[in-house]
């Protein structure tokens, strides 16, 4: 019995160390930073066996074979009729030298940089956004196209589920598209069972299962937020389906500050076509816009900017490098979680050594533990640099923008850490016209004076703890 046990014990170290090491190999065999990589094997020789398997499960981005080989074939038919759509004015691209580096990016990856828009207006309030959402519903007369992270039942959004059923009862199309993890709520209340009834489709993202952990990656979320009307109207922006005054009141942080953009023109056909990207690629479903504004000459552009695995990748982050690096004079940024890739990072504090005027603005309080001492481990060597980080005391501040030299704003759902850049479904739009950056800077001002500065000597006086606390998050920052 002694001797079985001790071969029993002799094989499982054998198979750990065999297994251990053939995860460690393909680690390292794969074309990460050296941050990413570090940090994995960190997992993997801390946890042992489990940090390996959670490497296998999450480690990589794979799709699985359905929606890679899916999404493979959407390439050239997408980007056809993109370039076949918008890509015909012989016009100057707008928005001066700062702009040209998003054109270059997006004519390069996608045939198509400015779409123009004649009416844009910034919704910043929840009470503003469900009113103006639910006018749009009632005057929606062919199809009503949703897609979110989160759809949380209560407050006015049981009163947009209702007008969104009385849309399909007289005849609108309803689709809606929501992530199944950030949703699950969602999915399980009677909601859901209550539009399917009405006629309405609605359609999980990426859908949570167990056995799909085998073939791909399940924690890649669809984060994206878009509502399309009749292909003339489109929003996009941070806020989720969700009411602040009923979402996560017990998280402690406040209610959740948002805004979202309504665009017309040539943008919401645009803006419409990521909708039935994501669309397709979840149902098989080929249903692309059928409205397209008549050539004309518009007064405001914008460039939509979609990224995620498979296709798009790192474009937003690119198109963010962009931008930092072109910056003569100010860079504001604003996101609920700063937990920046490293050329980002260094990109941030090399405009500060230059002397531009660099602002970070991050809630005060954030509902996730580990993000927010991540967040902090770059505050130091960020203020060292010149920067400066405002701390937001109203609430969540849930709001994605970054605007530079007045000139440019990039506005969505992505946040500035690394989940969102490399993982993430997302969308950013650039708005190139000053009247659309003047409106996004009296914004960001608006929130600036409701923070307070943070200071290099008040900030190196926090606690050996904390210190100890951020390092340590600061090492596992590539996988959160």
């Amino acid at each position: 019995m002694d001797n079985l046990q001790n071969i029993a014990a002799l094989l499982a170290v054998v198979f750990y160390w065999l297994f251990s090491a053939a995860v460690t190999i393909r680690v390292i065999t794969r074309r990460r930073p050296v941050s990413g990589t570090l940090a994995w094997l960190m997992v993997i020789y801390v946890i042992p066996l489990i940090g390996a398997v959670l490497y296998l499960m999450i480690g990589e981005l794979n799709l699985g074979r359905r929606h890679a080989k899916r999404t493979r074939a959407m390439i050239d038919p997408y980007l056809h009729t993109i370039s076949h759509r918008f890509g015909g004015s012989e016009a100057a691209l707008p928005g001066g030298p700062l702009a040209q580096g998003i054109h270059q990016l997006l004519i390069a990856r996608n045939g198509v940089s400015a779409l123009g828009y004649s009416a844009m207006q910034l919704l910043d309030t929840p009470e503003a956004i469900f009113e103006q959402w639910l006018r749009d519903i009632e005057q929606a007369t062919d199809s009503i196209r949703i897609e979110t992270y989160i759809w949380h039942p209560g407050g006015r959004v049981d009163d947009i589920t209702e007008a969104l059923i009385a849309a399909s009862h007289r005849g609108v199309k309803v689709s809606l598209l929501i992530d199944h993890a950030g949703s699950r709520r969602f999915f399980r209340s009677h909601w859901r069972k209550k539009m399917v009834t009405a006629g309405i489709q609605v359609v999980p993202a990426l859908p949570v299962k167990l056995m799909r952990a085998l073939a791909q990656r399940i924690d890649l979320r669809l984060h994206r937020k878009l509502l399309i009307f009749d292909d003339r109207i489109a929003y996009t922006g941070s806020m989720n389906m969700a009411d602040p005054v009923s979402f996560k009141r017990g998280a402690g942080v406040g209610q959740w500050i948002d805004i979202m953009l309504r665009l017309d023109g040539q943008a919401a056909p645009g803006l419409s076509k990521v909708f039935a990207w994501d669309w397709e690629v979840e149902t098989s479903q080929r249903e692309l816009p059928e409205y397209y504004p008549a050539d004309t000459q518009w007064a405001n552009w914008v460039s939509v900017i979609p990224s995620g695995p498979g296709v798009g990748e790192d474009l937003i982050g690119q198109a963010v490098l962009s931008v930092i690096y072109r910056a003569n004079k100010s860079i504001t940024i604003c996101t609920p979680y700063f937990v920046p890739s490293e050329a980002i990072f260094e990109a941030l504090c090399q405009a500060a050594k230059r002397g531009v005027d660099v602002n970070v603005l991050l809630p005060k309080h954030n509902d996730s533990m580990m993000v927010g001492w991540a967040s902090r481990s770059y505050f130091e060597l960020l203020l060292e640099s010149g920067a400066k980080i405002h701390r937001f005391d109203g609430g969540l501040l849930h709001s994605k923008v970054m605007l530079i030299d007045e000139e440019v704003a990039l506005v969505g759902s992505v946040n500035l850490d690394i989940r969102s850049l490399q993982l993430n479904f997302e969308l950013t739009i650039a708005l190139f016209d000053g009247d659309s950056s003047t409106r996004i800077g009296r914004l960001l001002n608006s929130y600036l004076r409701q923070s307070e500065m943070l200071t290099l000597p008040c900030w190196r006086e926090r606690s050996r703890g904390a210190r100890v606390l951020e390092r340590s998050m600061f090492f596992m920052s590539p996988l959160l």
